[in-house]
This record gives C-alpha cells, sequence and structure tokens, in this order.
C-alpha cells in the first residue's frame, strides 16, 4: 500500500506543528529523554483538551470528544510528535488498545463511560495479561474472577510487567471467570478500577535503568461490576487476541519513527566518538538505516490489512531483534565511555544514565516481552505455514 500526502495533510502537518510549538513550553519543553513518564498525566489532558487523543478511532458509533483524521493525517501526527521531542505517552494503552478494543466488542453503555474518559486524558489504563507462570503462554493463566452476591465479580490473582499499573486508574484483566473450561475457554475481559486498597496492591519492579514502569500488581477480592465485561463472559480469549492484532497499524510507525531518532543519535555518537572511521561500524550502521527502511515499508504494506494472522508475529520478530541490535550497538560506538555508569545507583537518580545506556539496558528485554521471539515463530510456523502444533 502506497501513501501520498496532499494538500489537505500538508494544511493537517502545519495545524500539528503550530499545536505542539505552542504547547511544548515550560516543563514540556525539556528533552524528550528526560521527561519520563513525571509529566505524563498533565500532558495526556493538555492532548485531550486539544483533541488529539484518539484520532484514529473508527467513528461508526459517534465521536467522543476527538478530532477525526485519514489514515494519512494520523501517520502526520505521528511524524511530527516525534520530531518535536514531545514527552513519553502514558495513555497509549487505553487510547491505542482499550479503545479499538470496545469499539469492537463493547457495548453502547461501555463506549459511552469509558471513552470519552480516554479522549480526554482524564483516565489512563493498564493491561492484565502477564502473570508469573502465564507469560508468552497467555492461555495458561490462573486468575480467577467469581461472580459476587450482588451479581458483579470477585478477582484473585497476580499480574506482572504490568506497564503504568502504578499511574492507572483503569485495568482491563483477563481472568478465568469458569473453573470448568481449561486453557482458552472460559476466559473474560474484565474492566477494573484500580483504586481499590485492600484489594488491589501494586508493586514497582525497579529495572536495571533504575525506572520502574513495569509492575506485579495482586488482586484479593478485587471488584469489577457485571456491565464491565467486554464481548460478554466466556468471549474473553476472542476480545484479548482482537486487542493484540490492534497493537499494528499506526502505532507501529509511531514506534519505527522513535527507532529512527535513536538510530540517528547513534550515528552522532558514532561520529562524535571516530566509530564512524571504521568501515566495519559504517557497514552495521548503513545495515540498520536499510532495516529499519524495510520495517517501515512492511509496515505501510500490511496497514489497515485484515486476515493475515502471521502480521503481528512477523513484525514483532523484526523490529524486537532489530533495537536489540541497535542497543548493542550503541555501546560500540560508544567505546570504553559506555561501561561508566552513575555515582550514585539509586531509584531516585536513574537520569544519570544517558540516553544511550538507557537503551541498551531496556532492549535486552525486547525479545521477551509481547510475546518472546520463541513464540511468535510458532505462532507464524502454526497459524501461516501450517505446521504441526508443538506438543503441549
Amino acid at each position: 500500500m502506497n501513501f501520498e500526502f496532499g494538500r489537505a495533510d500538508e494544511a493537517f502537518r502545519a495545524e500539528v506543528r503550530a499545536w505542539l510549538e505552542g504547547h511544548l513550553v515550560g516543563p514540556y519543553a525539556e528533552p524528550a529523554d528526560r521527561k519520563g513518564t513525571r509529566l505524563g498525566s498533565a500532558w495526556e489532558r493538555e492532548l485531550g483538551t486539544g483533541g488529539w487523543i484518539g484520532i484514529g478511532w473508527d467513528r461508526t458509533h459517534g465521536s467522543y470528544g476527538n478530532r477525526a483524521a485519514s489514515l494519512t493525517q494520523q501517520i502526520v501526527w505521528a511524524e511530527e510528535y516525534a520530531r518535536a521531542g514531545a514527552p513519553r505517552r502514558i495513555g497509549h494503552i487505553g487510547e491505542n488498545l482499550l479503545a479499538p478494543t470496545l469499539i469492537a466488542y463493547g457495548d453502547d453503555a461501555q463506549r459511552r463511560r469509558f471513552l470519552p474518559a480516554v479522549a480526554r486524558g482524564e483516565e489512563l489504563w493498564c493491561q492484565g495479561y502477564s502473570e508469573p507462570d502465564a507469560g508468552s503462554d497467555l492461555a495458561g493463566l490462573r486468575t480467577v474472577a467469581v461472580r459476587d452476591g450482588s451479581g458483579g465479580y470477585r478477582i484473585t490473582g497476580q499480574k506482572i510487567w504490568t506497564s503504568l499499573a502504578h499511574e492507572a486508574d483503569w485495568c482491563f484483566v483477563l481472568a478465568r471467570t469458569d473453573p470448568r473450561e481449561r486453557r482458552h475457554r472460559g476466559l473474560s475481559f474484565l474492566l477494573v478500577p484500580m483504586d481499590q486498597p485492600g484489594r488491589i496492591d501494586v508493586r514497582p519492579i525497579r529495572q536495571m535503568t533504575g525506572t520502574a514502569e513495569f509492575n506485579e500488581v495482586f488482586f484479593d477480592g478485587a471488584v469489577a461490576e457485571a456491565g464491565h465485561v467486554v464481548g460478554g463472559e466466556g468471549a474473553g480469549w476472542r476480545v484479548a487476541m482482537g486487542l493484540l492484532a490492534r497493537e499494528r497499524g499506526v502505532s507501529t510507525l509511531v514506534q519505527q519513527i522513535g527507532f529512527a531518532a535513536e538510530l540517528a543519535d547513534v550515528i552522532a555518537a558514532a561520529i562524535r566518538s571516530g566509530a564512524a572511521q571504521d568501515p566495519m561500524m559504517r557497514s552495521q550502521l548503513i545495515t540498520h538505516w536499510a532495516e529499519l527502511k524495510a520495517m517501515r515499508w512492511n509496515a505501510m504494506r500490511t496497514l489497515g490489512a485484515a486476515g493475515d494472522a502471521g502480521a503481528p508475529s512477523v513484525a514483532k520478530l523484526l523490529w524486537g531483534g532489530w533495537h536489540q541490535r541497535l542497543g548493542e550497538l550503541a555501546m560500540r560506538v560508544r567505546g570504553a565511555a559506555a561501561a561508566l555508569g552513575p555515582a550514585d545507583w539509586s531509584a531516585e537518580a536513574p537520569y544519570e544514565l544517558d540516553a544511550l545506556q538507557r537503551l541498551f539496558l531496556f532492549t535486552r528485554a525486547d525479545t521477551i516481552y509481547g510475546g518472546s521471539d520463541e513464540i511468535q515463530r510458532t505462532i507464524i510456523a502454526e497459524r501461516v505455514l501450517g505446521l504441526p502444533r508443538a506438543e503441549r
């Protein structure tokens, strides 16, 4: 699929640039790699006031206070947002995962209750999928939800690697509601408020970078309303897989725009250190540039495509390995200086690491989270190539 930007798109680009220039002031004007999530909630509300959250949502069921934008305009927004060095988004889970899922599988009451709040940047979401014994094997989860006397649910279990749970107002939780069923059957997709002291315990997981955007979340009789089951009881697997399929699309291009900025930083570091004088190093930098171009073209090709069961897995394999190798390359171009860490390696001073050091440390997990490389290859083998299923 080829994308050409017309006059309307360029007019939209000018509008986007003007808005960002007018709002990236004060604390929002800090370099992007220093913002972290400290300004996240306020910036989400700023974006919501401008109508910039959810510009790509399907409008079949109406508007929720956000702008409408064509596919090319969504790409323009992503490009200009990255170019401006705007703050890292902490509302992307609600905007890009929860909202399209509610539009596709939710009912009118759920859409009216939750989507306007996401569009205003007022409610933040996290995803309750992975568990200690059910990470890539999501169907093996053990969290249970049982009916209580009011017709709602009581949820008990543990989720892990829950991004931004410490910031979130709500969590969409995949839990077993029918204990008689096994594996993919008997699961439900529940919308759970996080403000339940004594029933929900969020424990940040400190990473090698000193930051803690991932969390363990413990549910001890947490309450979910009967009307907050998406798609109906027992339809959780279908809804959950539909949500994961929505992780591609324009959000993939947004990710790649960030990758391009990181590659530019690595190239600049190679020039400063003199590493770019080495022909082998130049070859690796050029290879990375070419592979990123190929990933972009592949994302463009699959954008909006339906029925391609292997596309998300192929994309994950491509970008996970590429990004991890970029982190390794970032250390090689720095030489011995890359090994120098902060004087005080404490949770209070995680930003003493420079951007390339954080890139290297964070990318060690790229081939694990979101479905490990091994799981992605199994999906491609079984669902695309039709090879015999592995014994479980």
